[in-house]
């Protein structure tokens, strides 16, 4: 059956016609995603939503949303969409952070043209019949130092751009290395150093708990008298009314807003100031970005819902199309090792530890790890999966670790996987064959060689005779058909395992039957997705 996407705001026709043209069926429907009484009720249908800003998709939306699998936001922002609540219903949240990045850079750009020359200001007079000359006194650009807080994608098109100029551009961004930061053309400062030293002061940083207020009352105060102010990123970055005094008492001696901590913005105190330059949010309103955002969450939903590729994904790893080919077979393994880990354990889990060796240690080991955290999860909830795993082992306190090693054995590459209780560790291995089969290598530390099947039963025991015989006639007495056994021993009449792979689940009374025999010390059946 064609996966189904619902589009609730206006997005080109090019962007929809996307997705009839890679098999996805499609309703465009623009003006749903106002009215959230009926966006819930029509939500149950689709495998994805592509939205823009006028569609909140809150906690309710997610609930009535039974088949959803991707949300795509044409934009950078995505504060209309619960993140926290799409993650624990298993949804991914992507959005398309390169499509308008030039044309926000470009607007922090005219808006610091604009505050610098008083543009505004000298256009009103001049249309109001004022030949005001004097008053609208200005500074240039050239040689001035630009403070930029936030040096990622468009913070880094703003250095470009600035440096062009012949600005001297400053960064502070604590998650970038100072040679991250002088390949954007920067030098990495800290904050303090930026605020005095800075003649401009641009924003370019996502609005999060460490961001919130960066440009507080206290940090406005460090700055250089007569510093100009440009926030083309996020409402609530600065301060407002602290700004509006300090433009008032003309330390700041201009700032140029594109965003708001309230928006629509219809009050603020620093409307009607002096040298005061504003706009209503304008930093992707270009024609070529609308297009281009539409465009590319239309590709990357697209991708995800045929291949499994997930682009500019925030709540999961990303991984490419390319990635899909080669690690599909390596997160159905990962998947399978935490199933078997999570159908043997009883007992709350405290640490997860996963051993990368080889190949596999080379890949994208965020995803691999989300699908092995995921297969554990499975035991007790089936509907957990590789976005709200993650989140989950983090709320019940499960620490998780993640180790990688070049080739040490005779696989080309492994991965091992250990859980940790209370009581127990328990550990099971597996690799990808060249036919991309995934196979269980070891468990306990013994070594085994078992195909993975749909239904499987798994025993312990010491080592000794009559095992394979009990096991056999059993199985077979009862009508359980065997596709493939395998065996392991640690040492000679110590303690051994069975993995059998078989046509279809053990009958309790089977099971029964075999524990009546008293040869076994653990019996488990065992299901595994192997579509």
């Amino acid at each position: 059956m064609a996966a189904k996407v619902l589009v609730s705001d206006k997005l080109s026709e090019t962007a929809v016609q996307i997705f009839r043209d890679r098999g996805i069926e499609v309703d465009f429907m623009p003006e749903l995603g106002k009215d959230k009484d009926k966006l819930a009720e029509a939500i149950g249908d689709y495998d994805g939503l592509a939205i823009r800003s006028a569609t909140k998709v809150t906690p309710t939306i997610l609930e009535a949303a039974k088949n959803l699998k991707v949300i795509g936001r044409a934009g950078i922002g995505t504060d209309n969409v619960d993140k926290a609540a799409a993650s624990k219903k298993g949804v991914i949240v992507m959005n398309t952070p390169f499509g308008n990045m030039v044309t926000t850079a470009e607007h922090a750009i005219a808006m610091m043209f604009a505050v610098a020359r008083q543009i505004p200001e000298a256009s009103a007079s001049t249309h109001a019949g004022k030949w005001e000359k004097s008053k609208f006194m200005g500074v240039e650009l050239t040689n001035k130092t630009l403070g930029i807080i936030g040096i990622g994608n468009i913070g880094g098109v703003v250095a470009d751009r600035a440096r062009g100029l012949k600005m001297k551009v400053i960064a502070y961004d604590p998650t970038l290395s100072e040679e991250k930061i002088a390949q954007k053309g920067a030098e990495k400062v800290d904050l303090d150093t930026l605020l005095a030293r800075s003649d401009f002061i641009t924003l370019h940083t996502p609005l999060i708990d460490a961001t919130r207020n960066i440009l507080s009352r206290e940090n406005l105060a460090k700055t250089k008298k007569g510093v100009r102010i440009v926030n083309c990123a996020r409402g609530g970055l600065v301060d407002e009314a602290a700004l509006a005094e300090l433009l008032q008492s003309e330390h700041v001696a201009g700032a140029a807003l594109d965003v708001f901590a309230e928006e629509p913005a219809t009050e603020n105190p620093l409307f009607g100031l002096p040298n005061v330059v504003c706009t209503p949010h304008l930093g992707a309103a270009t024609s070529e970005a609308q297009e281009n955002v539409a465009l590319q969450v239309a590709e990357q939903m697209s991708d995800y819902l045929l291949t499994g590729a997930v682009t500019n994904a925030l709540n999961m790893p990303s991984v490419t199309a390319e990635e899909a080919k080669v690690m599909g077979p390596w997160i159905k393994l990962a998947d399978h090792l935490g199933n078997f880990i999570g159908q043997m354990t009883d007992e709350p889990i405290k640490a997860i530890n996963l051993l990368y060796d080889g190949v596999v240690s080379q890949m994208n080991l965020e995803a691999l790890t989300s699908a092995a955290v995921a297969g554990i999860m499975k035991a007790v909830n089936p509907e957990v999966n590789m976005v709200s795993a993650p989140l989950i082992a983090k709320e019940r306190g499960i620490k998780i670790s993640t180790t990688k090693q070049d080739k040490s054995g005779a696989f080309e590459g492994y991965i091992k996987l250990t859980v940790v209780t209370a009581e127990r560790e328990r550990s099971i291995g597996g690799t990808v064959f060249s036919d991309g089969k995934p196979r269980f290598i070891q468990i306990k530390g013994i070594n085994i060689d078992a195909e993975i099947g749909q239904h499987m039963l798994y025993t312990t025991n010491r080592d000794e005779p009559g095992i394979i015989g009990a096991l056999g006639q059993t199985l077979g007495g009862n009508g359980v058909n065997i596709a493939n056994f395998t065996l392991g021993r640690s040492k000679a009449g110590a303690e051994a395992i069975a993995l059998l792979y078989v046509d279809a689940p053990v009958p309790e009374d089977v099971i029964a039957k075999l524990d009546e025999t008293g040869l076994f010390q653990q019996i488990r059946t065992l299901e595994f997705d192997v579509g």
